[in-house]
């Protein structure tokens, strides 16, 4: 049961992250010039389906991993998600810093799901 939670709630959060990083940042490239507040209901209606598969997604999880886990599971997808859409979506480029802070995330994952 554990073998597929796991790949399942990998895949949930990736997908609400997608949602997430367009609610969060997609309004600097498209609604720069509108009010922060057309900014914020246009974000919080995307939100609203990152909610509906990312509390499914925890839920999940949680009945595999420990809390610290999933939300390391969380930050390191976060950043996986978020690199390409900087780069590709918003058109930032990317830096080798961004490698170093890669792999301090890698060392986190390591700590968090080591025995």
């Amino acid at each position: 049961m554990r073998s597929l939670v796991i790949p399942q709630t990998i895949v949930l959060l990736a997908l609400s992250n997608v949602f997430m990083t367009f609610a969060w940042y997609a309004h600097l490239k498209h609604l720069h010039a509108r009010s922060w507040v057309v900014a914020a209901l246009a974000s919080w209606g995307i939100a609203l389906f990152e909610y509906l598969i990312q509390v499914p997604a925890n839920r999940l999880g949680y009945t595999a991993l420990t809390l610290p886990q999933l939300k390391i599971l969380q930050e390191v997808i976060t950043l996986a998600v978020f690199v390409p859409f900087s780069v590709w979506y918003m058109g930032n480029p990317l830096k080798l810093d961004h490698l170093w802070s890669g792999l301090c995330l890698l060392g986190a994952v390591y700590f968090a799901f080591r025995s």
